[in-house]
């Protein structure tokens, strides 16, 4: 994050715009939303922000920027003229002084940015791109205009009126927030948007009155192979409203950062043969938050119920009373072929799908070799990296063709997916070869052949 978002609290305090133009009026509106006393310096100005500055009890200075401005008097500085020089003094002099300081359209010369701006007043929503893209910014604004009703701006106010009381009723912050949670969900919000106030009054009264301590609940979340996009609008909704995130190493830094900022994050690693947190820490950890009242987001690559150990861990829950939800996610075998081009069946290659571990006991893979040996069926390896060799040996000894296709698909969904085509004979070779490293997916039968038609992701 190169910039802090803040937002400053203007109402009568004095701020100065340097440029008397359409750019400076432009920024001067906002100020003027925003109750600030503005100054503009510049030696000409328009007419429109010269009755701004009336309007904000401010001043004009009819004048060039002087260096001898008395800059500490002002919160902040726009440096708005159509002179690049004049404005990077503008900044040189803000700076020299410790004042914010912003010069419109000139990135290295600002100390503040100011961001795209929904205005649901009192509810702010900003957009910025530290400069580098404000025409982006404000697409992204005008997409959020869409999704975000006028009567926000309404709930935050009869929130803010609220907000005494139920602090006063419900001590603990994590509580508490539960509490505003729950009751955006319910009817109240609508309640407000429509003006019934009376009734919105009677709604958080009643739901004051009735408010017990929260249980502990925890959330089983499939965060899907890696890419973000990839995760259930079910899956961002419980990682945003979770106390703890407890994740393994599968789950990506993109999918972590939409968890709620403020939630405790505990990683449990989960590597091969290099655990963080052994499965029964994990089964206690979990059992031993929620048992506390608190949220508990138990986040997993791909899908729980799929080679994820989900089941194991909510018998743990079910056995200690604890309350839970499962949340599917797209499984690497779906997520990872769908992007590496390799549909799993197809009417003329395959007409079943099966998914396997790989993973080695004792130095051996455990599996039906004769149930895989089959000409019209795709297998799917999951952690199978370590004895990929032996696999393709096996199978070939027990009857499967040494040139049926086989594709590894490598961090797949993810920018640094790699895939790599080969066959039961010679595709162990290639590991080392090209680099491929875990996690790794290996999709063995004939439909492999078709990535050469329907690979789209470059």
């Amino acid at each position: 994050m190169d910039i802090f978002p803040i937002s400053l609290k203007l109402q009568q305090q004095p701020c100065l715009i340097v440029g008397g133009g359409h750019i400076a009026y432009r920024k001067a509106v906002l100020l003027a939303k925003a109750g600030a006393v503005i100054d503009v310096i510049a030696p000409d100005i328009e007419a429109n922000l010269l009755s701004l500055v009336q309007q904000s009890q401010g001043q004009y200075v009819q004048a060039p920027f002087s260096l001898e401005c008395p800059l500490n008097h002002y919160r902040l500085v726009i440096a708005a003229t159509n002179d690049a020089a004049v404005n990077q003094s503008v900044f040189v002099a803000c700076e020299a002084k410790n004042v914010l300081v912003n010069s419109v359209d000139d990135p290295p010369h600002c100390r503040f940015m100011v961001p795209a701006i929904i205005d649901r007043s009192p509810l702010i929503v900003s957009v910025a791109s530290n400069g580098t893209s404000p025409v982006l910014s404000r697409q992204i604004r005008t997409q959020l205009e869409t999704s975000i009703p006028h009567g926000m701006g309404k709930l935050a106010e009869f929130s803010g009126k609220w907000r005494p009381a139920v602090k006063a009723k419900i001590a603990n912050p994590d509580e508490r927030r539960i509490f505003w949670e729950e009751l955006y969900a319910s009817r109240l919000k609508e309640q407000v948007f429509n003006d019934n106030l009376d009734e919105a009054d009677q709604l958080i009264e009643q739901a004051l009155t009735e408010w017990t301590t929260p249980k502990g609940e925890v959330y089983l979340v499939g965060a899907g192979p890696g890419d973000p996009e990839l995760l259930t609008l079910k899956a961002l909704r419980m990682m945003q409203q979770a106390d703890v995130v407890i994740y393994d190493r599968l789950v990506s830094k993109p999918i972590m950062d939409l968890c709620r900022r403020d939630a405790e994050k505990i990683y449990v690693g989960k590597a091969r043969s290099n655990h963080a947190v052994p499965q029964e820490g994990i089964n206690a950890l979990l059992v031993e938050y929620a048992k506390q009242g608190k949220r508990v987001c138990r986040l997993k690559g791909g899908d729980p119920f799929i080679f994820g150990r989900g089941g194991e861990e909510i018998q743990e829950l079910y056995e200690a009373g604890v309350s839970f939800q499962v949340v599917p996610g797209i499984t690497a075998a779906s997520g990872c072929s769908a992007y590496a081009g390799i549909p799993l069946t197809h009417r003329d290659y395959a007409q079943s799908v099966r998914f396997l571990t790989g993973h080695l006991k004792e130095g051996s893979p455990e599996l039906p070799w004769s149930e895989l040996v089959y000409e019209n069926q795709t297998l799917v390896l999951y952690m199978g990296l370590v004895g990929l060799e032996k696999i393709c040996q096996r199978l070939i000894e027990h009857g499967q063709r040494a040139d049926m296709p086989v594709a590894l698909v490598s961090k797949g969904t993810t920018p640094e997916q790699k895939v790599v085509v080969g066959t039961l004979a010679d595709i162990a070779s290639k590991v080392s070869e090209h680099q491929i490293q875990a996690p790794t997916l290996t999709i063995i039968g004939e439909v492999v052949k078709l990535r050469e038609q329907l690979q789209w992701l470059a």
